[in-house]
């Protein structure tokens, strides 16, 4: 697994070869593809030791996409799947067995959570749900235990997971599946794999797309690994289409500028609201009095530390709706990482399948905001902010 430069690699990663001299990979829409031997039913190689025959199986524009992730990733392969919640299903129905345990903190994507819970009565599966630390997670694993999944910058209250610590305390790391939901710091700013995990997912929806117009999720990883997550995915029927594919091969070779961008305006608006006499609590690891600053200024590899941030409002929720509704540039939208800035009210949303008993000890409030920053100019953004606050 080599090492490239990520731009670079963004960019012309794909390995597209063209007969027409075009470097950029077409969209193909071809379902089918003829048998080059109808006897043996050997059709024409593409690579990964599979064969071009169908689409529910293979498609030239979306393994562009995933030679691309590949490299970003420092990973040996990647499977495109039309959502990132499809990606993590198929995983998860790969590696959860009767009778096992997938250890995973308390504080996640709450979609995962709600997956989670339906699948884990259904295949006799434990979940254990820990404090988002890599203490934690080591402390909870046991022989029973398949499969960990962390992300690492937890949703919605940006604590930092320290993979370098679970890489160092994991004595069954080889037998445990360590799978890293990577959509909230991309590999601009940490390549899992580089910290014993074995799979990487990614909402492509979020950066990697990064402008709201297509859906899409990624898992990334080592071959052996990947080759039966593809078995699952051709039978599970949730390979990304070809014009989403290119949607997002051409948005993933601006992610280096647009997340760069993205991250120092989150820095300036976190500065901006922890001075902010109606601003209880900032939340960002940007932030030197942050507790999970020295770790993700360990981790990460930019001075960086993404484009998300929650802050706690003082006053009540309806102090908060009235905060929403003012908002005028801010878009009040449930998602990440796209050009425009959004703003969303986690405990209605993206934390909502999280356990009610956790919220309050998370520090999931009703009156906590979460913002993605946008790539409109950061004074504009602070200025919107200054006016929905002046109630």
């Amino acid at each position: 697994m080599g090492r490239g430069r990520l731009s670079t690699d963004a960019i012309h990663g794909h390995e597209h070869k063209d007969s027409l001299g075009s470097h950029i990979p077409p969209i193909y829409l071809g379902v089918v593809y003829e048998y080059i031997d109808y006897e043996i039913g050997e059709a024409i190689f593409i690579d990964r030791g599979n064969y071009l025959r169908y689409g529910r199986e293979e498609n030239p524009t979306t393994r562009a996409l995933e030679r691309v992730v590949t490299k970003l990733e420092n990973a040996e392969d990647a499977l495109a799947f039309n959502s990132g919640m499809a990606a993590i299903s198929t995983t998860l129905l790969n590696y959860l067995k009767p009778g096992g345990k997938i250890v995973v903190p308390m504080e996640l994507y709450s979609s995962t959570f709600a997956l989670l819970d339906n699948l884990s009565p259904k295949l006799s599966v434990k979940v254990e749900k820990v404090w988002p630390s890599a203490e934690s997670i080591v402390k909870a694993v046991d022989s029973s235990t398949s499969i960990i999944f962390v992300e690492v910058i937890t949703n919605p209250t940006n604590k930092v997971i320290d993979l370098e610590y679970l890489h160092k305390h994991l004595d069954l790391l080889d037998k445990v599946v360590l799978v890293v939901d990577n959509t909230f710091t991309t590999p601009i700013l940490i390549k899992p794999i580089e910290y014993g995990a074995k799979l990487v997912v990614h909402s492509m929806t979020k950066y990697f797309g990064g402008h709201n117009d297509v859906v899409g999720g990624i898992i990334a990883g080592y071959r052996n690994i990947t080759s039966a997550l593809w078995e699952w995915r051709r039978m599970l029927g949730g390979i990304l289409q070809p014009f989403e594919a290119y949607m997002i091969l051409r948005g993933v070779k601006t992610l280096e500028v647009r997340f760069e961008k993205q991250s120092r305006g989150a820095q300036a608006v976190a500065e901006y609201l922890a001075e902010h006499p109606k601003v209880e609590e900032v939340m960002y690891p940007g932030l030197t009095k942050n507790p999970y600053y020295d770790i993700a200024k360990k981790l990460f590899e930019r001075p960086l530390f993404g484009g998300v941030l929650s802050f706690r409002l003082k006053g009540s929720y309806n102090d908060v709706i009235m905060f929403m509704k003012s908002l005028k540039l801010i878009k009040r939208c449930p998602s990440l990482g796209g050009t425009e800035s959004m703003a969303v009210i986690p405990s209605k949303a993206a934390a909502k399948f999280i356990d009610p008993e956790h919220r309050p000890k998370l520090g999931i409030t009703d009156n906590l905001v979460r913002i993605s920053i946008g790539l409109e100019d950061v004074e504009d953004i602070i200025e919107d902010l200054a006016q929905a606050l002046n109630f």
